[in-house]
């Protein structure tokens, strides 16, 4: 049965306006331009709806928490228990109380009331904290709003409090730049300080800071459950969103996961986290791109620029890069400054070799802001393709100066190493973009191959195996892999990877086959290697490819047949007079197969046929009076 389409309503308009100013006044800017941009996708009439919806407070929820029902009775804090109090808000459990299963943890009506009064009381005091948020002062929004008590002046305290120590986590680890005592990657030691103020909030924003301490200090369960909640009580604040998927390591933990959000499966928040999940896990389907043309219909967000970009991504991801361009290309006409995603749009152009289109786009976003990082790799891209490498490293290099996390930037700059045949520099590229983001595998597959142009094949065999574990249905890993067992002289195993290629390669793809084959043989095992060439054949001829292509797979299942005991004579004449009619190479061979072993072979057939019937008869008369 077919799950119905959510339809945008005066709840979804309500909770984007209030979502654009609320993160807004808390600094989370992305948030809020996600906020406003969604709302502003919307027609004018559907935006009039929220008009005459309830007025905006800052304590309940946009939209009511509501629940599949039945709900697994999972939680993510099982494993790791952590002391509950009263005033915690560990004592709400994930599943929802027997009775009633639309019931979520909420605050009580007396917190918020007292929660209004204390913002109203302190709203110039957090007026004048923002201006300073705005300016980067962190330490003064700290000292000001140490005496204030509402949550919003609480959150705005502990967010300052968590950006200043990042601020300075990073000055102590440029110090440490090009020296052995420099960490992968900076080290923030007020986490569990910054928890422990925290620990007992029953405040959606500050559960959602709550998710972010737990997951820098690697307790994903806690992270996870403390985002659920916040999600309970405030479902349009998209960082929470964004932090619950950074706390997922691959679409298996996603789908445990769906049904235990406080929110329909078919509402639009679940989808566009779906989609953005396993975009960011590079590993989307075809659902998911149905998931965004339900987004994008009519009843929902049928101009959002966010979720076209979403559905570029997962066309990208898909490999179908003539319809991600068109996507990419949609956007552009709708906003030709927006910079979000437009790296992808250049990796599509590079892919392509369209030159002419990445150097306009180069050009045109170069005059728009030189110093975003995403602007940086479309010039790397454009230099690279120009067989250009050290001018695209110089871009890529600027990009990761201006973002150190800019996955994007550190693998293009390894690629761009490897180009340069500078191993050692790559792996180093790479290692920074493992850093930064373990879940994405084209750094580990970079390693791999940076560590195999070296002559490491057993370091880069350990490379291989992390890139397949996050990509297990990758063809060109899989190949790979094979090619380095072989490399090594295993080819047991090598045989193994190439069949599990197959799995994920086009039904009427040939080379693994004949990869399978030449393995196979080299193994001596000559059934397989003609069982795989036969394979050939059959997909070739159904394609209706020249026999040039499958002539040297036709001689050899042949000869198989013929000199090696296979036994299909019909099969293997069949073959050949296709080939010794042809303009292949093989003629020759077929010709001497037909006219010399074929019969020789045919005739040993008949004499074991004889033999074998003769022996027959023999056993039955001896058996015959003993059975009488």
């Amino acid at each position: 049965m077919t799950e119905s389409v959510y339809k945008v309503d005066g709840e979804v308009v309500t909770g984007l306006r209030n979502a654009a100013r609320d993160c807004s006044e808390r600094g989370l800017l992305y948030a809020s331009k996600w906020a406003a941009e969604l709302l502003c996708s919307l027609s004018p009439a559907k935006r009039q709806l929220g008009q005459t919806t309830v007025p905006h407070s800052n304590f309940h929820t946009s939209t009511p928490a509501r629940s599949r029902s039945p709900r697994p009775s999972i939680s993510f804090s099982v494993q790791t228990p952590a002391p509950i109090t009263h005033e915690s808000v560990h004592a709400f459990p994930l599943q929802p109380p027997q009775g009633d299963p639309s019931m979520l943890p909420v605050q009580p009506p007396e917190a918020l009331q007292q929660e209004a009064i204390w913002e109203a009381e302190e709203s110039d005091q957090i007026a004048m904290a923002k201006t300073f948020m705005d300016s980067k002062e962190f330490l003064r929004v700290i000292h000001w709003l140490r005496p204030c008590k509402s949550a919003k002046a609480a959150f705005l305290r502990v967010y300052s409090q968590y950006l200043e120590s990042e601020k300075e986590a990073l000055r102590e680890w440029y110090k440490l730049e090009n020296t052995r005592e420099q960490p992968p990657e900076p080290v923030n030691t007020s986490l569990h300080e910054l928890l422990e103020l925290v620990k007992n909030a029953t405040d959606p924003w500050l559960l959602f800071l709550k998710t972010i301490f737990l997951y820098r200090l690697s307790r994903r369960e806690e992270a996870m459950e403390s985002a659920i909640l916040s999600i309970a009580q405030y479902p349009w604040n998209w960082s929470t969103w964004i932090a619950l998927g950074d706390c997922l390591a691959d679409g298996d933990e996603l789908s445990s996961l769906l049904p235990l959000l406080p929110l329909p499966s078919n509402h639009p928040l679940v989808l566009m986290f779906q989609v953005k999940t396993l975009n960011s896990l590079n590993s989307p389907t075809d659902n998911e791109l149905g998931l965004c043309d339900r987004l994008l219909s009519d009843d929902c967000f049928p101009r959002s620029m966010w979720i076209m970009a979403l559905r570029g991504n997962v066309l990208y991801y898909l490999h179908d890069f003539t319809a991600a361009e068109a996507q990419f290309r949609k956007i552009l006409a709708i906003d030709p400054y927006r910079v979000d995603d437009i790296d992808i749009l250049s990796n599509i152009l590079y892919v392509s070799e369209n030159n002419n289109a990445l150097s306009k786009l180069a050009h045109d976003y170069l005059a728009i802001d030189k110093d975003r990082p995403e602007i940086c790799c479309i010039i790397g891209n454009y230099y690279s393709l120009r067989a250009e490498h050290e001018k695209a490293v110089k871009y890529f290099r600027r990009a990761t100066q201006l973002d150190r996390t800019y996955l994007a930037a550190w693998t293009l700059m390894g690629h761009e190493f490897v180009e340069m045949k500078n191993s050692h520099a790559a792996i180093e590229a790479y290692r920074k973009a493992v850093d930064v983001n373990k879940k994405d595998y084209r750094a580990w597959y970079g390693l791999a191959q940076a560590y195999e142009l070296l002559g490491m094949h057993q370091y880069a065999l350990y490379y291989y195996q992390h890139a397949t574990a996050l990509r297990p249905y990758d063809v060109r890993i899989w190949q790979a892999e094979g090619m380095c067992y072989e490399e090594m002289g295993r080819l047991k195993e090598a045989t193994e990877c190439l069949r599990r290629a197959l799995i994920g390669a086009d039904p009427q793809e040939t080379t693994i086959h004949l990869k399978l084959a030449k393995l196979h043989h080299d193994l001596e095992e000559f059934a397989e290697a003609a069982a795989y060439h036969r394979r050939i054949v059959e997909v070739c001829r159904s394609a209706q490819k020249p026999i040039q292509e499958w002539s040297k797979s036709a001689v050899y299942v042949a000869r198989y047949h013929i000199l090696q005991c296979g036994g299909d004579l019909a099969l293997a004449r069949q073959y050949l007079e296709w080939v010794s009619v042809s303009n292949a190479e093989e003629v020759t061979q077929a010709n001497e197969l037909l006219r010399r072993h074929l019969p020789a072979a045919v005739m040993r057939q008949q004499q074991q046929q004889q033999q074998s019937a003769a022996s027959a008869g023999g056993r039955a008369a001896s058996e015959g009076p003993s059975l009488a």
